[in-house]
């Protein structure tokens, strides 16, 4: 069984602060961790360094999500990377497009999981070491920050209107359980 230090997770997304969350959250678990700002430029990381795994959201500029997944699919060196699917658009008009187009692929291509935004620090990791088959050792896990240290870390430094704009989508979360 492999070690988490020994396999590399490349996270695509266009939004800073989610791209560094997610890297943030799996290099805390012991992961070689690559980032990319969309689908060309892990294209580009891609060619030079394969990665175990990749998250990847499906709403980007210049080459979305599902267009990374096919390009992935048709080079047989990269076909059979896993793939995480993380998205916060799967309900909303903005994703739409994507998601239909994601759900005509993924009849024949299915990415291991599928994430709705915001993705738990917990959830994730389990998620890449069940697809990686990764066993957590004692030590490992007792190293491993809770959800709160890592969130806090993030809200850190995370910029003020970036903060606001997730304050407002709670609120707004909230109000509509109501």
């Amino acid at each position: 069984m492999a070690n988490a230090s020994e396999k590399t997770i490349l996270v695509v997304d266009d939004e800073p602060d989610v791209r560094n969350f997610l890297a943030a959250c799996i290099e805390d678990a012991g992961f070689n961790v690559e980032t990319a700002v969309d689908g060309i430029d892990a294209l580009e990381k891609i060619e030079v360094n394969t990665p175990d795994l990749m998250t990847i959201d499906l709403v980007m500029p210049r080459l979305s999500g599902i267009q990374l997944m096919r390009k992935l699919r048709k080079n047989d060196k990269w076909a059979n990377i896993p793939v995480i699917v993380i998205t916060a658009h799967a309900h909303d008009e903005l994703g739409i497009d994507d998601i239909e187009e994601f759900t005509a692929f993924a009849m024949h291509h299915r990415p291991r999981y599928t994430m709705d935004k915001p993705v738990t620090p917990a959830r994730l990791v389990k998620a890449i070491r069940e697809i990686l088959n990764i066993e957590i050792d004692e030590t490992e896990e007792k190293a491993q920050p809770s959800e709160q240290e890592v969130i806090k870390k993030l809200i850190n430094g995370s910029d003020p209107e970036t903060l606001k704009k997730i304050h407002d989508m709670l609120k707004k979360k909230n109000n509509n359980a109501i």
